[in-house]
């Protein structure tokens, strides 16, 4: 089962390559990672504060699941010995082709987090920002991030907050409501009216609660399709206390609470002014980063 699941995994992300959705410009072009760079530090300005990309100059970073390699391309400018690892080709081709539009260079190879192709004490930092979420086996992709760090080196991973408004108002009300719409042959139209949600996901939402309603409205398999796009075949979500216990190999554990999906907060999502949306996405945010410490 697991298997076949870490297959269905991959063959989805490599589908469809995180982030492609927030542009639409052709996709590995410069105006295309030049979007997508714009929206990610837009929305999720807290990433550099967080990161520090210029703290890693010179020293051997390891990125699991690099994506379109927007991050990526920002430790390399700062002077990382950088090497990223995705579970697709498709994101390897991607992020090989921005390094070499901006004269970057990195080591950049297809692997899995729960197996990890280098040696004991290799790294001082391994990067992870919304991956491992997606992973079969969490804990064994956590003990080998603990197997690659040196001596003093940093895990530095971001997971999906159980505990935030994404999850209980957004994901397991909101949409769980709006849900029941598509119970209708009319229902995909009237939710795109309402939320401007694509009705191509909407109609493969609908497809996937007629085929199975029972299975479509587990909280598992609803958090599935209602985190990064219908199809997706695994998504998780953590606790602060479940991360400690799942870190526990490591000598410090510091979490902490980023990003709140503004875009899913009725009426003042829009304008709601970044003094006040830093302390509730402190509280409620649907980034939970782990910033932990192997001595």
């Amino acid at each position: 089962m697991s298997v076949d699941l870490k297959q269905q995994v991959r063959d989805f992300w490599n589908a469809n390559p995180c982030g492609t959705k927030f542009s639409e410009k052709e996709i590995g072009t410069k105006e295309f990672f030049d979007s997508i760079k714009q929206h990610r530090y837009s929305t999720e300005w807290h990433i550099p504060q967080v990161v520090q990309f210029e703290r890693w100059r010179g020293r051997n970073v390891l990125e699991i699941g690099c994506g379109l390699g927007t991050d990526a391309v920002e430790f390399a400018r700062a002077g990382a010995n950088y090497t990223g690892i995705d579970l697709t080709p498709r994101s390897i081709e991607l992020v090989a082709r921005r390094f070499e539009m901006l004269g970057l260079s990195g080591r950049l190879r297809v692997a899995d987090a729960e197996s990890l192709p280098f040696e004991a004490e290799e790294f001082d930092l391994v990067y992870s920002h919304g991956v491992l979420h997606h992973t079969p086996d969490p804990q064994k992709a956590f003990d080998e991030i603990h197997r690659v760090l040196k001596p003093g080196g940093t895990a530095m991973i971001m997971l999906y907050h159980k505990n935030s408004y994404n999850y209980y108002v957004n994901i397991m009300f909101l949409r769980r409501l709006g849900a029941q719409l598509l119970r209708f042959d009319w229902g995909p139209n009237l939710v795109n009216k309402i939320t401007g949600e694509d009705i191509d996901r909407l109609n493969q939402l609908q497809m996937r609660l007629r085929q199975d309603p029972a299975k479509f409205f587990s909280k598992e398999e609803f958090l599935n399709q209602n985190t990064d796009g219908a199809g997706n075949p695994l998504a998780r979500v953590f606790t602060r206390r479940q991360v400690e216990e799942m870190f526990s190999r490591f000598s410090t554990v510091e979490t902490q609470v980023h990003f709140l999906n503004k875009r899913w907060i009725p009426v003042i999502g829009k304008i709601l002014p970044r003094a006040i949306e830093r302390p509730l996405a402190h509280r409620f945010g649907w980034h939970l980063w782990i910033i932990a410490r192997k001595f």
